[in-house]
């Protein structure tokens, strides 16, 4: 049992922002009686990268260790009428080697800071919670917490550790988060966030998500606005984003198999007005699968086609469900897009996945990148990853990747039109 629980825990540990929940997988209890629970909580990862082509790292092959470590306590009290709760943890993170293909980290970053510090009270009607933590709501494509964690490669100010891929810090750091009803039904989420991360603009934003789950799937619609920015000027106040002062966003959204079992569908639209009459902006995706459950292997394949308008924001989508969502392709969103992936293109995606053994899964993902017309005018290019999840044992998970990513022309990125060969390895450490 638990190494089924560690086998699914592994698509949650896995990625640029882990889901805030993984540290559930990763919990020692200490006292668990009349009422009251306190949990040590530990995540640990480390990771390896090498790219044969560089997009902004003066190394001309550079290759990059990444890691952090997560630890603290949380726990919970039952009182009449509810259970009042919280979580307090420090981060450490760092970088070794020549740091990132882009060259955003230098490879020698080291920090340590405050990660999550919230209290809570929740009951069968509502669950209020205030404080630093992560927010993720839907499918991760405008919410998936704060995770652009760069280095000081460009400006030490921007440094959150030098765990770029890793996205080792994802708490913003003031909230205020109401959830309304429970898991089956209509439920809603009122919510208002400040972010300390000078490469967000330390934005601040409030918003209201409503959805209704049922045995088809989640309807959700949300309503996202930026309240304010600080300017900060680094790299001549690139990373201000002053359109997201008075931004609106409207969501709509989808995902579940429709009653149908082995089905998976998924969509989202965001329309998006600036704040600072910047041109307004939309993105959409819409994505399908089918899981052969009676096959060997258990096999299954997706289709996606997700677009986005020049000049759209993907404010804070992240990892969320696996390799590919929403950071479309290792090489192309993480180095070589020259700014954020999800602006300015259309994605066609294709992934395939199976599972060998009960603890073992692989799969290939490929994107091909149309029309795009991002921060430095890139090109159109195709990606290929080749991966596997692997849970070694209850405490060790281990994820090999291989990226093939081959620009269309020599417009893209840094003017590299070369195609790269990309490897990454992660260790997950669960306790």
């Amino acid at each position: 049992m638990k190494s089924k629980m560690m086998r699914r825990a592994s698509a949650c540990l896995l990625g640029a922002a882990i889901a805030a929940a993984s540290g559930t997988a990763s919990a020692y209890n200490l006292i668990d009686e009349n009422g009251t629970e306190l949990n040590f909580d530990l995540e640990v990862i480390v990771g390896y990268f090498s790219s044969q082509e560089t997009y902004g790292n003066a190394e001309s092959k550079p290759s990059w260790t990444e890691a952090y470590a997560k630890y603290g306590l949380s726990g919970s009290q039952e009182m009449a009428g509810g259970a009042v709760y919280g979580a307090a943890s420090l981060l450490s993170a760092g970088a070794w080697g020549d740091g990132e293909a882009s060259g955003v980290t230098s490879g020698n970053e080291r920090d340590t800071e405050v990660e999550d510090l919230y209290a809570g009270f929740r009951n069968d009607m509502f669950d209020l919670s205030i404080g630093r933590q992560n927010i993720t709501l839907g499918d991760g494509f405008l919410m998936n917490g704060d995770s652009l964690n760069f280095g000081d490669a460009i400006d030490s100010e921007l440094s959150r550790g030098g765990a770029y891929w890793l996205a080792a810090r994802k708490a913003f750091d003031k909230t205020a988060w109401l959830k309304v009803g429970g898991e089956t039904g209509l439920r809603s989420d009122v919510f208002w966030f400040e972010s300390d991360n000078k490469a967000q603009g330390q934005v601040e934003m409030a918003g209201i998500n409503v959805e209704h789950n049922s045995d088809i799937g989640t309807f959700g619609l949300m309503y996202l606005k930026g309240l304010d920015t600080t300017p900060t000027g680094i790299a001549g106040g690139a990373f201000d984003n002053p359109q997201r002062d008075g931004q609106k966003n409207i969501s709509l959204r989808y995902q579940g198999n429709a009653g149908v079992e082995n089905l998976f569908l998924s969509a989202e639209y965001v329309d998006q007005t600036q704040g600072n009459n910047s041109a307004d902006a939309n993105a959409w995706y819409v994505e399908g699968g089918w899981t052969f459950a009676d096959v060997a292997w258990s096999p299954s394949v997706n289709y996606r086609y997700s677009s986005f308008d020049k000049g759209y924001d993907q404010l804070f989508t992240g990892f969320n469900r696996g390799y590919g969502t929403w950071f479309q392709g290792e090489v192309w969103a993480n180095y070589a897009a020259a700014g954020p992936g999800n602006t300015g293109v259309d994605v066609h995606h294709i992934g395939v996945k199976a599972n060998p053994s009960e603890l073992l899964t692989v799969g290939a993902l490929f994107f091909d990148f149309e029309d795009t017309s991002g921060a430095a005018g890139r090109s159109d290019a195709q990606e290929l990853n080749l991966y596997a999840e692997w849970v070694v044992n209850d405490n060790l998970i281990i994820s090999p990747l291989l990226g093939f990513f081959t620009p269309d022309s020599a417009a893209s990125s840094q003017g590299n039109d070369d195609t790269n060969t990309y490897f990454q390895v992660l260790a997950i450490v669960p306790f």
